[in-house]
């Protein structure tokens, strides 16, 4: 009881960093590694808890108005098909190569995020059309997250601000969509092999629930002043956290 108290407390706090900036992953997986659990277990547990969490925070910000389910389907349809392919790949071939060259791009988006005078609340014009960004983004970051996936949260959000032109809230809103979406490719395989600890799964999504439910109406009330300082510190976080592996 003592463990699992603890866990749900972990998720709780994931749940509220991962609703507003990404990132919960880097609570979580080392929790659960440190609860003994192996390396699979952690990987496959980690995936339903936060399920859980992107569903919640997705759900909340859609009722508030900034995801376009509708205008998304192509987006969720290609980021399932994405993290499929990049969770069956993930079984055949080393995924290490990447701990090296996504530290690098976590940085860059940090300091675009940090320094950049086009990030704010409103939306601003949009650079490609909803299918390319699609095909590039929802098929491209939904197969990472499959196959790597620290920071795929990260890279969501630059292609919403930086191609489509949302406002950071907005983007947030639709990248917490689109992580469901890879979350639940992804479960499904898990699901199948065997590896899941539903028990621990399960009280580390109720604690997600309400930690991205909290998170993610703070960041309807306080917009890019609040989503931005986070994204940047857990972006800057898991980047050392990868480099120091």
């Amino acid at each position: 009881m003592e463990l699992l108290l603890a866990l749900f407390v972990v998720a709780v706090i994931a749940g509220w960093v991962d609703s507003i900036g990404g990132g919960g992953g880097l609570i979580c997986i080392p929790a659960l590694l440190w609860a003994g659990f192996s390396p699979l277990e952690t990987l496959a547990t980690n995936k339903l808890q936060a399920s859980f969490g992107s569903s919640t925070a997705a759900v909340n910000y859609t009722r508030h108005g900034l995801v376009d389910v509708k205008g998304q389907k192509l987006a969720i349809a290609l980021t399932f098909l994405g993290a499929v392919c990049g969770t069956l790949l993930v079984q055949q071939v080393d995924s290490s190569l990447l701990a090296t060259a996504i530290p690098v791009l976590l940085i860059l988006f940090a300091l675009y995020f940090l320094f950049s005078s086009t990030i704010s609340d409103t939306d601003r014009h949009q650079l490609v059309s909803p299918k390319v960004f699609a095909s590039s983004i929802g098929f491209g970051v939904g197969f990472y997250d499959g196959f790597f996936g620290p920071g795929a949260g990260a890279f969501y959000t630059m292609g919403y601000v930086a191609l489509l032109g949302y406002g950071l809230p907005k983007a947030t809103g639709n990248t917490k969509l689109l992580n469901f979406t890879s979350n639940i490719a992804s479960l499904l395989f898990f699901a199948l092999s065997g590896h899941i600890v539903w028990l621990a799964g399960l009280v580390m999504g109720a604690g997600q629930m309400i930690g991205s439910y909290i998170g993610s109406h703070m960041a309807v009330r306080h917009g890019t002043r609040l989503i931005r300082p986070v994204l940047v510190t857990v972006s800057l976080l898991m980047s050392l956290k990868l480099l120091l592996a």
